[in-house]
């Protein structure tokens, strides 16, 4: 059984990760005063250390400039990275440490990660996008340099030598050509508080002196995960504390009449509470907290919502908002005389679960004027900033710690239930614990968009695409740029889309936000989707047409990589063999799927039987990590692609768990093939969400090479495909 991870007073601080995960850490400023403890090597810069460390910003609001923000060297030779970015399953947790264990010197395994703590870490925005490596990366490879540039001037000193006869290996500073002649980064710190001014920024490394990076390596938090070790927010424990059950509304936009809480205060152990609208209950159980809920009668007036499943296509497309021009080149009415073949359709998608593993929970204790946070959260400075803001407190005076997340996928960037647990345990003046039931989770959750997309585009003689017409509504920008080289196009993106704005609170019924891969999922099944009607109407097989409209030589070597694994040709679709492929460049990383399904006919369902993914992400830093994040992006597509779909009517989200909300299953699981094409001269890209984004388009037209319908609509039910094939013969 998984053990709580309770603290008191002789225990008020976790290590987040790293081989130390669990046991006691201190504070980090106590961490460089107390001599013995493990001290920084310290780099006099800018207004001084104190001024630098937990929540620093650079001068332009990104990420500081003084190594310390990163790293600190401790007395016994083991390096603390600190890091703003939290660990949900992507793997960072191990990248991370890689990158600074190469670039200090120093073995993997003497890498300790503190992650998401708001008052040892450097303010980060939060972990998404597939940033993390690519923004992160850099700044702490440059931070781990310049530790390295000051641990071998200290070396010169105590081993009389010039710094430029010194090499760095195993933790130790060492001469090149004695190498008996060596001080361990434990010697140079001694326990001592070390002041060194470091006068220029070392280089980081080149590639080919890389000896930790770019090898493949086990994660680093995989034994506690596995064995039930590793801490989540719901593991937490305080003296004290008690569980709150949370009054709900029946549908969004239903606002509080009258509610009645006599009976529910009766309950034994049981405290009811009120702020305003927020109306729970607090017991030091949470299946009774629950319980003693049942028994609050309250009164709603109904939602306001008309909209469902059936009309909310129509309703978006004639909501409209502010259109952005994403992208525009050439004349849209100077390539229509150059059309010789004109396809128009429309796409559409429905809205989309994040439906984590790990509901969003979060522990607040409230005491002498300052907030203690443990959160599910992938913005714990957000969570700072809002708790500060609901309990008017000082934002220097809360604090947030992150402990692992049971995934987030872009649906834990806001922080419902961290508010709701501060404001309680403010009331309560007890620390207070909320965890949203599955129910809550599908109710509270910011879904993907639904959103529409209209295409227009134009062949010429020689199947050239040479008009590009496309608009979405309520799907944001992202990834709607097409990678083909076409002379004439114009992009709009209609509406607030995933990121809100304009159009977007009068579009949909419910919160909307970023869900893995965020706009791009949608916008390149629409896109990729028409590429192939494209493909039939020109005559070609999709993947010859692709690479006959590539003018990019990076993309036409991934969609070669992809196909040369693939081993089967392609043909004019409809073929009846049942492949299909899909491209993208997502915000630098190049991705080219290819796919083999297989359609029933009579029950409407489709087997993906093979998925091949080829993508160059720039240098890999750590090749066993890239291939599982993108076989699980592969994964979650499927998904979307087939099944998921939130059911809705008047407010109300009817989808309430798993047992409506079909996610993909390992008997759905087909043969995953990664190949990752070596691109070491680019910097690392981003690797959590490229791959998720090609599934929709890649069944979609696997799906019309097996059985000739074009589906157009996501999720592609049953229903759907067996609607689509009545109206085409066999």
């Amino acid at each position: 059984m998984k053990r709580d991870r309770t603290l008191d007073a002789r225990d008020d601080e976790l290590t987040m990760f790293g081989d130390r995960a669990g046991g006691a850490a201190i504070e980090r400023r106590d961490f460089l005063k107390l001599a013995g403890g493990g001290l920084v090597v310290l780099f006099a810069v800018g207004d001084g250390l104190e001024a630098q460390i937990g929540g620093a910003r650079g001068p332009d609001g990104g990420y500081p400039e003084d190594p310390n923000a990163y790293l600190a060297v401790g007395a016994d030779g083991r390096v603390t990275c600190f890091t703003g970015k939290i660990e949900m399953g992507q793997g960072i947790v191990t990248s991370l440490a890689m990158m600074l264990a190469e670039e200090l010197d120093v073995p993997l395994e003497a890498v300790d990660m503190v992650m998401g703590d708001t008052d040892l870490c450097p303010y980060d925005a939060g972990t998404f996008g597939s940033r993390s490596t690519k923004y992160f990366g850099p700044p702490l490879r440059q931070a781990a340099a310049e530790a390295r540039g000051v641990l071998v001037k200290l070396a010169a000193a105590r081993l009389g030598a010039p710094e430029e006869a010194l090499e760095t290996k195993d933790g130790a500073v060492r001469v090149a050509q004695e190498p008996a002649r060596r001080a361990t980064y434990a010697e140079l710190v001694g326990g001592r508080r070390v002041e060194v001014r470091s006068d220029r920024k070392p280089a980081i490394k080149p590639r080919s002196a890389h000896a930790v990076s770019g090898k493949p390596v086990p994660r680093t938090d995989a034994r506690a995960k596995v064995t039930g070790a590793a801490d989540f927010a719901g593991d937490i424990r305080l003296p004290g504390m008690l569980y709150a059950a949370v009054l709900r509304p029946p549908a969004h936009g239903a606002t509080l009449v009258s509610v009645e809480t006599a009976e529910a205060a009766k309950y034994p152990g049981a405290r009811v509470v009120r702020d305003g609208d927020l109306v729970a209950v607090l017991h030091d159980k949470p299946d009774l907290a629950a319980e003693a809920l049942t028994l609050v009668e309250a009164e709603w007036a109904p939602s306001p919502s008309k909209l469902d499943n059936a009309n909310i296509f129509a309703h978006i497309r004639s909501t409209g908002g502010r259109a952005e021009t994403v992208v525009e080149s050439g004349d849209l009415a100077e390539g229509g005389p150059l059309v010789a073949k004109m396809v128009e359709r429309s796409y559409y998608a429905h809205y989309v679960a994040h439906a984590p593993s790990e509901p969003h929970t979060a522990l607040v204790k409230v005491e002498g004027g300052k907030a203690e946070v443990w959160a599910s959260t992938q913005s714990p400075f957000r969570a700072k900033q809002e708790v500060a803001r609901a309990l008017g407190l000082p934002e220097p005076d809360v604090r947030v710690r992150t402990p692992f997340v049971g995934c987030g996928l872009g649906g834990k960037n806001q922080g419902g239930q961290i508010v709701e647990a501060a404001r309680l345990a403010k009331l309560a003046g007890r620390p207070v614990q909320v965890t949203w039931s599955r129910a809550e989770e599908f109710f509270n959750d910011s879904f993907r968009p639904a959103a529409v997309y209209d295409v227009k585009a134009g062949l010429d003689a020689a199947n050239r695409i040479v008009l590009w017409d496309y608009r979405n509504y309520q799907a944001g920008s992202r990834s709607s740029q097409p990678v083909y080289d076409i002379p004439h196009k114009r992009v709009l993106s209609i509406g607030g889309g995933w990121g809100g704005g304009e159009g977007a609170v009068r579009a949909h019924p419910f919160a909307t936000g970023a869900w893995r891969g965020p706009g791009s999922n949608t916008n390149i099944f629409a896109t990729e989707s028409h590429i192939d009607v494209l493909a039939r109407a020109a005559g070609m097989d999709p993947v010859s047409f692709r690479l006959h409209n590539l003018a990019d030589e990076r993309m036409k070597k991934v969609v070669a990589a992809a196909a040369e694994r693939f081993g089967h040709p392609f043909a004019k679709a409809p073929s009846g063999r049942g492949y299909g492929v899909a491209i993208t460049d997502y915000l630098g990383t190049y991705v080219a799927t290819m796919a083999e399904v297989e359609v029933d006919r009579a029950k409407g369902t489709v087997r993906v039987l093979r998925i091949v993914c080829a993508q160059d992400t720039g240098e890999v830093v750590n090749p066993e990590g890239a291939r599982m994040q993108i076989e699980g992006c592969l994964t979650m597509g499927l998904g979307y692609a087939l099944t998921e779909e939130i059911r809705f009517k008047d407010g109300r989200v009817l989808t309430e768990n798993f047992d409506t909300y079909e996610t993909p299953r390992f008997s759905w699981m087909p043969k995953l093939e990664v190949v990752l094409v070596d691109n070491p001269d680019l910097a690392p890209q981003g690797c959590g969400e490229p791959a998720v984004t090609t599934m929709g388009a890649v069944v979609a037209n696997a799906i019309h090479d097996a059985v000739g319908v074009r589906l157009d609509t996501l999720p592609m039910s049953p229903a759907r495909i067996k609607a689509a094939l009545r109206r085409v013969p066999a």
